[in-house]
């Protein structure tokens, strides 16, 4: 009997290990958790039990590292020669200069004041061969101050009247610059005076006085009529505009035959050659009193004197430089008015003519006159001579050569 209960003891014995487990099992409940609770003793563990670990969770499969980039090293770069560098500015230089001229062209294009409507007349002569424009120098103030006036000597008139005209005749015939005298006695064609609404029949009277009564429309308008000639263009410029071109080009250089002194004008000039300023060079082209032939010899020196503007305008230190040439532009386009369908190209034609008028390619002329002091009821008038003139417009209407009219007597 105690054989068998010897043996049931030690088969049932539990291991030291699972003793171990379930001793520490009751000593790790705390002491306050077992007060006033019935405790069961820990089951025997045989230690043949097999314990299932909990699954680790299943871990994201980690990326294969990206390849690490290729680094491909340029040669080291042969300095440029000096010879390059040359080519490479100067290219660098010509496109900023192309540039430059680009936008000051596109600048200038609209800055034209296009007030003056050509079409607007009804009775307008056919259109003739070559191209025509009309050059207005005016006496207009506007933009200069008190001081200004009184310096150069312009008076205080208010508005507008001309102090020079001429034409200029371009085509395959040649290019020919025709002044007309302001003084000129014409007939000024019927018209509505805007400022009054009041009706004025055709009358004989003096050319500028068409410009002071009906402004540039009037004006185009006389000269339609009395040359049988169509105007193309027109371009105008004041005392302003006038005295800021020439300084703008840093003077004009002009030589006289004798000493020059007018009061009016203020101009003084010793026999010889000047280069001009602004305020001289308007005085120039004003003066008259001090010319034997008057108002012919006044138109003569305007040419004189366009001609000369011209070939400095068009020197290569100018021309070749839009930052030099900015400020002639912009002195002229601050005075200056032209017909409304007068672009850029146009105006730059105009200027090329004169140009070719100043080195030969043309002719200057004055209108034929058979009478420089004739005495009518405005005063003394220039009186054309009709055969003659007439001679002249018929070869400019048709573009033909012309042939200078013998000097009046």
């Amino acid at each position: 009997m105690s054989d068998r209960l010897d043996g049931w003891a030690a088969a049932n014995r539990p291991s030291g290990r699972a003793w171990e487990i379930s001793t520490a099992q009751t000593q790790s409940i705390p002491a306050s958790a077992t007060q006033g609770v019935p405790t069961r003793p820990a089951p025997y563990r045989t230690g043949q039990e097999t314990s299932t670990p909990a699954a680790a969770p299943a871990r994201a499969p980690t990326p294969a590292p990206a390849p690490a980039p290729t680094v491909r090293r340029r040669a080291p770069k042969e300095p440029l020669s000096r010879r390059r560098r040359i080519v490479r500015l100067a290219i660098v230089a010509v496109s900023a200069l192309l540039l430059a001229s680009g936008s000051a062209y596109v600048w200038a294009d609209t800055q034209l004041n296009r007030e003056v409507d050509l079409g607007r007349s009804p009775d307008r002569p056919p259109a003739g061969k070559g191209t025509n424009y009309l050059i207005v120098g005016s006496d207009s103030r506007d933009g200069l101050s008190e001081r200004a006036r009184k310096n150069l000597r312009t008076g205080s008139a208010e508005g507008r009247r001309t102090d020079s005209m001429m034409v200029l005749h371009t085509g395959s015939g040649g290019t020919t610059m025709l002044s007309l005298p302001r003084d000129s006695w014409v007939t000024i064609p019927g018209f509505v005076r805007p400022e009054t609404g009041r009706r004025y029949n055709p009358s004989r009277n003096k050319l500028n006085a068409a410009y002071s009564m009906g402004g540039a429309d009037l004006l185009v308008a006389a000269i339609e009529r009395n040359t049988g000639l169509r105007i193309d263009h027109y371009a105008e410029i004041g005392f302003s505009g006038f005295v800021d071109v020439v300084d703008a080009v840093g003077g004009v250089r002009m030589c006289v035959d004798r000493n020059i002194k007018d009061p009016k004008s203020g101009l003084d000039l010793q026999k010889g050659c000047h280069t001009l300023d602004g305020a001289k060079a308007l005085a120039f082209v004003r003066q008259r009193k001090q010319e034997a032939d008057g108002d012919l010899g006044r138109t003569r020196n305007q040419q004189k004197f366009l001609a000369a503007l011209a070939d400095k305008a068009a020197t290569p230190g100018v021309l070749a430089n839009p930052f030099a040439a900015f400020p002639t532009v912009r002195a002229g386009l601050d005075t200056l008015i032209v017909d409304k369908d007068m672009g850029l190209p146009d105006l730059m034609s105009l200027f090329d003519a004169v140009k070719g008028v100043t080195s030969g390619n043309g002719e200057q002329l004055n209108v034929p006159v058979s009478n420089p002091n004739l005495r009518t009821s405005k005063g003394s008038a220039v009186q054309w001579n009709v055969t003659q003139a007439r001679r002249l417009f018929d070869q400019l209407r048709n573009d033909q050569p012309v042939t200078p009219a013998p000097p009046t007597p």
